[in-house]
């Protein structure tokens, strides 16, 4: 059977969610019109890019971040296969040719992840949670892997705070999504936003 989160912690969770993004949309909302700004005028493109992603029951959703890449960048990647540096169904390259130079800042600093508080806004994604897979990932799941998608994705979790992509394994990253799902507890959620702030400050695994 597939675990889930128990119903009165887990409409909790919603709660805290829904406040946290909130307030931080309203208080980050200078932060987040200068951003725009200057991805408008530093490369071609829309600011925010949206990509299908799998929510909770494998229901689909847009996720959104600010552009950090050239526009078009999704029709190049099929040259640059050859050098990528995952194990497994995710394409990530250290010094990807197709980021702005804004961009990689933006990436370094994970600012570019701030739009993804209207998702959790929204109900698609948590503060807390498995990093919300791609489709094509998720069709790759073994019957335990699919346990990821009992619980709503988050904008920070165990794999950003141990290291983000400096984790090359994809079935590495599973597993500690596995474990934020058995070990589940506000508590934990509270421990894993606290270390959130240094694991971005330090740009440990962040490229």
């Amino acid at each position: 059977p597939v675990k889930s989160l128990p119903v009165i912690p887990g409409a909790l969770k919603r709660v805290i969610d829904v406040l946290g993004s909130a307030a931080a949309l309203v208080l980050l909302s200078p932060l987040l019109a200068s951003i725009a700004i200057l991805v408008k005028l530093t490369s071609r493109g829309p600011v925010l890019y949206s990509q299908p992603r799998c929510g909770r029951g494998g229901v689909p959703f847009r996720c959104r971040k600010f552009r950090t890449m050239i526009e078009g960048a999704h029709r190049e990647q099929y040259h640059l296969a050859h050098r990528n540096e995952m194990k497994g169904p995710v394409f990530k390259l250290r010094n990807d040719p197709r980021v702005t130079r804004l961009g990689r800042f933006l990436r370094l600093s994970s600012l570019d992840e701030l739009p993804q508080l209207w998702n959790v806004l929204r109900g698609e994604m948590s503060l807390v949670g498995p990093r919300p897979p791609t489709p094509r990932e998720a069709e790759s799941y073994t019957p335990e892997q699919a346990r990821r998608l009992s619980v709503r994705p988050g904008l920070t979790g165990l794999w950003q705070v141990s290291g983000r992509s400096s984790i090359p394994d994809f079935h590495h990253w599973v597993e500690l999504d596995l474990e934020y799902i058995d070990r589940w507890s506000l508590w934990l959620d509270i421990k894993i936003l606290v270390k959130t702030l240094p694991a971005v400050l330090s740009a440990r695994g962040a490229w």
